[in-house]
């Protein structure tokens, strides 16, 4: 029914536009939700232990989505198995300029430029203390945009700090092509300072929570290798494979729209093997050193189980979950125990 009937209708219109009425229905009219698509799968031999938190299930919704921890608990009851909530930034901000996400239908992808753009820690916060324990929650981080490069650690910090006691591990965004200064953010040297300093937090809590590096999906392999050597040396819990892509190689849709549309990061199909050739590289060169989440081009089943086969603990979607409807989570869940992964 989704893709026949729903998805048509919804995509005639704007896809902000769109994301915040099926919030708004998702909040006020859930009765809907489970009347349309299929109860969750619930069975024992999907829970999955990873840093230390155990999972119900390896399929969680990636950062982006709920961008201001405002239906985590809504999420939860579809089915997901975790919920990464953000980017968060201290201070509220409304992102970039609209019009700012764009689908590429003909790829089965998306580009945003969203910026972001989000409420606020504090914000976050309030809502975060409306949790019903449902669901394992992630907080997504990073900086705002007009702060000085001296005082992006600090941010990332005032974050840190700020959502510990409400989220089960932090995912530090160091890769979105969408914000400011994005060379610094994925230098290594900077990237170990930063995680220093969050971990010198971290350790002073009765209660530490994992703390993961989320990376983009269009470093080579010698990018990688510092990666590895990163984790290796900060001892951090774990990475996520991968962000949004600036590349633009291979998409159907057409120059002329692509130039129109400008600069963003995307994702969906287009990014899928590059994202699963990353998890596979480096969980082989590592030997499995580290757990990684593997997220990007995630639109069936069988995508699933290719991020799971080559090398990550869990998995996320969302362009996915856009396309293909709640019942992609159910879908992968059966695969998961057909296979025995």
């Amino acid at each position: 029914m989704y893709k026949s009937i729903i998805r048509p209708i919804f995509f005639q219109f704007d896809p902000e536009k769109v994301h915040h009425f099926t919030v708004w229905m998702l909040k006020n009219f859930p009765f809907l939700f489970k009347l349309f698509f299929k109860k969750p799968i619930q069975d024992p031999r999907l829970e999955r232990e990873v840093f230390g938190l155990k999972f119900k299930n390896p399929v969680g919704l990636a950062a982006g989505f709920d961008k201001n921890a405002s239906f985590f608990n809504e999420m939860a009851d579809l089915g997901f198995g975790f919920v990464e909530i953000g980017t968060v930034t201290p201070r509220a901000q409304a992102g970039n300029p609209k019009k700012r996400l764009f689908r590429l239908i003909d790829d089965s992808a998306i580009i945003n430029r969203m910026g972001f753009n989000n409420e606020g820690l504090e914000a976050a916060i309030q809502k975060l203390k409306q949790n019903k324990g449902k669901v394992i929650i992630g907080g997504n981080i990073g900086k705002n945009t007009d702060t000085l490069p001296e005082n992006y650690t600090e941010d990332y910090l005032k974050c840190f700090e700020g959502l510990h006691n409400y989220v089960d591990y932090f995912a530090l965004n160091v890769s979105c092509p969408n914000v400011s200064s994005h060379a610094k953010l994925e230098d290594v040297d900077y990237l170990k300072e930063l995680i220093t300093e969050v971990q010198k937090i971290n350790n002073t809590k009765e209660k530490q929570k994992p703390i993961l590096l989320k990376i983009a999906p269009d470093l080579n392999h010698g990018q990688l290798d510092e990666i590895i050597e990163l984790v290796a040396e900060t001892k951090i819990d774990g990475v996520i494979f991968s962000n949004t892509s600036v590349n633009r190689e291979g998409l159907k849709t057409s120059p002329e729209i692509l130039e129109k549309i400008g600069n963003g990061g995307l994702s969906g199909k287009p990014i899928r093997e590059r994202s699963t050739a990353m998890i596979k590289y480096v969980s082989e060169k590592s030997g499995k050193a580290f757990p990684i989440i593997g997220v990007g081009g995630i639109h069936s089943a069988e995508d699933a189980l290719e991020k799971l086969n080559a090398g990550a603990s869990l998995i996320q979607i969302y362009t996915g979950f856009i396309y293909e409807g709640p019942d992609l989570i159910n879908q992968i869940n059966q695969k998961i125990l057909d296979s025995k992964v």
